[in-house]
């Protein structure tokens, strides 16, 4: 393989869409949350070293599901043998290492928050995933805790429990529909998810639970009036409408790539909520 096609691999293992979304969440965070003006190199440190733990994880997360990516996902780096573990394991020591030194420009409270980060997701990828809907959980929560994180950087953590709540919800519906994409890859790997446990129809049930709370969720900033009409007019006409199309697609079909649209609709909806947030704010 020549050197190009290695430094494609290499950046692809991170999944670069997550790493930036991370990057993008944190960004959001720290200004939604601000009270007064932050320092840019602050920011910049900050979520670089999201980023980088971010782009740790998944490599981890890829290390330890070879088995079921051999079903579900045949064409990442790994499975394809275009990486090796250990070339893996020294990518993820690096990123790690990285997002440690730049957090210790920061706080400690922001460095300890880096480290549990990179502890927790490495417990994840080893251990928790194969717990039904405890690895979903420890997931959705980590994400939330990009926001809170952003709020700890501005000094004001309260003003992100909103937007971290509504991450929480939006990717532990995400964490489901992928236990469902990756139903025939668990199954042979031995790992019990609960769509595995439970079966298709209880899990698209479970999914509607969840998709009904947010979007009843997403009314609650505008009804106390803690955000302003940006932020009702973005829910209104694009977040929801998006999530109750989300449900039409999942209870429509049963077809693996119609669970691929779901996905992207449901990460494409963070974006949006995202949006909605800061310009409401």
């Amino acid at each position: 393989m020549n050197l190009s096609k290695k430094i494609h691999t290499y950046i692809n293992i991170t999944r670069p869409l997550n790493v930036l979304l991370t990057l993008f969440v944190v960004v959001v965070a720290i200004l939604i949350s601000q009270t007064n003006q932050i320092d840019i190199s602050k920011i910049i440190f900050a979520s670089l070293a999201a980023a980088l733990v971010t782009a740790g994880g998944n490599i981890v997360n890829d290390i330890y599901d070879i088995e079921t990516d051999r079903i579900s996902h045949p064409d990442r780096a790994l499975v394809q043998g275009l990486i090796s573990k250990k070339e893996a394991f020294i990518l993820y020591n690096i990123f790690n290492t990285l997002a440690i030194i730049v957090s210790s420009r920061l706080t400690d409270l922001l460095l300890i928050i880096v480290l549990i980060s990179i502890i927790v997701l490495f417990t994840y990828s080893y251990r928790l995933k194969k717990i039904q809907l405890v690895g979903n959980i420890v997931i959705a929560l980590l994400t939330g805790l990009a926001f809170i994180y952003g709020g700890f950087v501005s000094g004001n953590p309260v003003a992100a429990i909103v937007p971290a709540v509504f991450a929480f919800l939006i990717n532990l519906i995400r964490e489901i529909v992928k236990d469902i994409q990756d139903i025939e890859g668990d199954t042979k790997a031995g790992i019990i998810t609960f769509p595995i446990k439970f079966g298709f129809k209880k899990s698209k049930i479970l999914i509607l639970i969840f998709t009904i709370s947010l979007i009843l969720y997403t009314l609650y900033p505008f009804i106390t009036e803690l955000y302003k009409i940006e932020y009702f007019i973005v829910v209104m006409v694009f977040v929801n409408p998006l999530l109750v199309l989300s449900l039409k697609f999942l209870f429509d079909s049963k077809k693996e790539n119609n669970l691929s649209v779901v996905s992207y609709m449901l990460k494409l909806n963070m974006v949006l909520g995202l949006i909605a947030i800061y310009l409401g704010k």
